[in-house]
């Protein structure tokens, strides 16, 4: 009995342990080029404001006196800037969100064996391929971006774990720590010539994360005047290090400016799932390479948001959240993250269709060699004869689509050559997720099956054991003799058992040989 019961543990803790095989594997893969577009970029730095836990109706909405909560960004909006929202996923928390800004991929699901605070698996973001970054934040999100970088060109700068206190009746210090740190930076450089002349090079980021937003909705709720009241502090802020940082630059017009959110939050002051309080968030930008406002396509969105927040009149543009990624990348001109699965937003760029093309082919030959390494992955791990290649993605397929491309961008028909890329970034898309789930039908067939051969094993255990419906000898007759047998037992225990180790064995088989 002690054996059947080991047993029995030790099938439930190998089924129990496939689910994170199945379901929690990493989507990320390595080995590919950076791809970066040929032609100049617009602005030499980018300053990226992070509004953590800051809700788009919250941001964009006037109050009950037809009122901003954001004069100086909602002037922006309206005389030099392209706004629109941005579309997180779940898990709606701040580390995937930040992943997806910055690095352009969505929730790496294997960081559940770390809490979801840190990714288990390196990955290429913004900040790595950039020439020097500082960062001004929290501890939670700012090392998980310096840890994951090559050489030691992302500058930290965080506040301590104990001053993230939820219950404080001050939420907005985090954020004036932040703004204060970036001036007394500023001011330094001015009298320091290396960091200095390190801040006017190119590729260069600025990246300003501001927890009080988020501090204030979990201790308050959105709803409430301390919520309300941070995002004027943040405002000001933003104001205020726009200005020095003009200043500092000379007015050289080489600066572009991102200001968004990591994630909403619900009415009741928490975040994480699907609704759209948490997945829908603020983007705006401005700046160098930054296209102004243009009015006439908001009928194209349906929800009735520009009009609640009387923006009709002025152009809307979403994206999903990991296409910021690759509009940062291209307004700088940085290689593309490595694992971005976003789609540049050109309708956020100003700039000739010549470039928008080449843009777009660049982001189209960054995720097209993620497609092709996850398949030469695929292939290896599959017998030659069982593997079934992405039909929608040919290799000739895609070298005539490159050829035709790179014809249409020769030729100046940079408009068709932008249709082809997109719909090449599509199906490069498609296949990516056509080979991370490439074994899961078979695997959960293979659970199933042993799950089902396990029990009915136990079944027949049980009745043979504690029951008198299978009794322990029965009567056979073979022609007129009586012969005492317990042949059938034996049989229906062997082949219920043997169907479940089988199964088992072929499991970890499968498992060792598609992680």
């Amino acid at each position: 009995m002690l054996l059947f019961f080991l047993g029995a543990l030790t099938v439930h803790v190998i089924y129990f342990a496939s689910i994170f095989d199945i379901y929690f594997t990493s989507p990320l893969v390595h080995g590919m080029t950076p791809h970066s577009t040929p032609t100049t970029p617009p602005a030499k730095r980018l300053v990226l404001f992070v509004g953590d836990g800051l809700r788009a109706d919250r941001f964009f909405e006037l109050d009950e006196h037809g009122q901003t909560r954001a004069p100086y960004l909602r002037d922006i909006i309206q005389t030099r800037g392209t706004w629109g929202v941005s579309h997180t996923r779940v898990p709606t928390e701040s580390r995937p969100g930040h992943v997806a800004l910055i690095a352009g991929f969505y929730e790496d699901v294997s960081a559940v064996a770390k809490g979801w605070k840190e990714n288990p698996v390196e990955f290429d973001s913004v900040f790595n391929q950039s020439k020097e970054t500082w960062a001004w934040g929290s501890p939670d999100i700012l090392p998980m971006f310096a840890k994951g970088a090559t050489g030691d060109h992302v500058h930290t700068y965080m506040y301590s774990s104990e001053e993230e206190d939820f219950a404080d009746s001050d939420p907005g210090k985090l954020d004036n720590w932040v703004f204060e740190r970036v001036e007394a930076f500023l001011q330094e450089a001015h009298s320091n010539q290396t960091l200095g002349d390190a801040l006017q090079q190119r590729r260069v980021v600025l990246f300003l994360h501001l927890l009080g937003i988020d501090t204030s909705g979990h201790a308050y709720r959105p709803m409430s005047s301390e919520y309300l009241e941070n995002i004027r502090l943040v405002d000001a802020g933003i104001q205020k290090t726009v200005k020095l940082l003009e200043e500092f630059f000379q007015h050289d017009g080489q600066t572009a400016y991102v200001f968004t959110s990591d994630h909403g939050m619900t009415d009741w002051g928490s975040h994480g799932a699907g609704h759209p309080s948490e997945t829908l968030t603020p983007l705006l930008a401005w700046g160098a390479g930054v296209a102004g406002p243009q009015s006439g396509n908001t009928q194209r969105y349906m929800d009735g948001f520009a009009q609640e927040w009387r923006l009709e009149n002025i152009r809307r543009c979403d994206v999903n959240q990991a296409d910021i990624a690759p509009l940062m990348s291209s307004l700088i001109g940085v290689p593309f993250p490595l694992n971005s699965v976003g789609t540049l937003p050109l309708d956020y760029l100003d700039n000739t269709d010549g470039f928008k093309a080449e843009s777009l082919f660049t982001n189209a030959r960054q995720v097209v060699e993620q497609f092709e390494v996850k398949m030469k992955q695929r292939r290896e791990t599959t017998l030659s004869m069982f593997f079934i290649p992405y039909s929608d993605l040919t290799p000739s397929k895609q070298q005539n689509m490159f050829r035709n491309i790179v014809s249409l961008i020769q030729a100046q028909e940079y408009q068709k050559a932008i249709l082809e890329c997109g719909e090449l970034i599509d199906l490069a898309l498609k296949g990516l997720h056509y080979y991370h789930t490439y074994d899961r039908l078979f695997l959960c067939t293979s659970v199933t099956l042993g799950f089902i051969g396990w029990m009915s094993y136990v079944i027949l255990v049980l009745l043979r054991d504690h029951t008198t419906i299978i009794q322990q000898h029965k009567l056979y007759k073979v022609g007129n003799a009586g012969v005492w047998t317990r042949l059938q037992d034996h049989v229906s225990e062997c082949v219920c058992g043997t169907l479940a180790a089988a199964i088992l064995l072929f499991l970890l088989e499968a498992l060792i040989f598609t992680v």
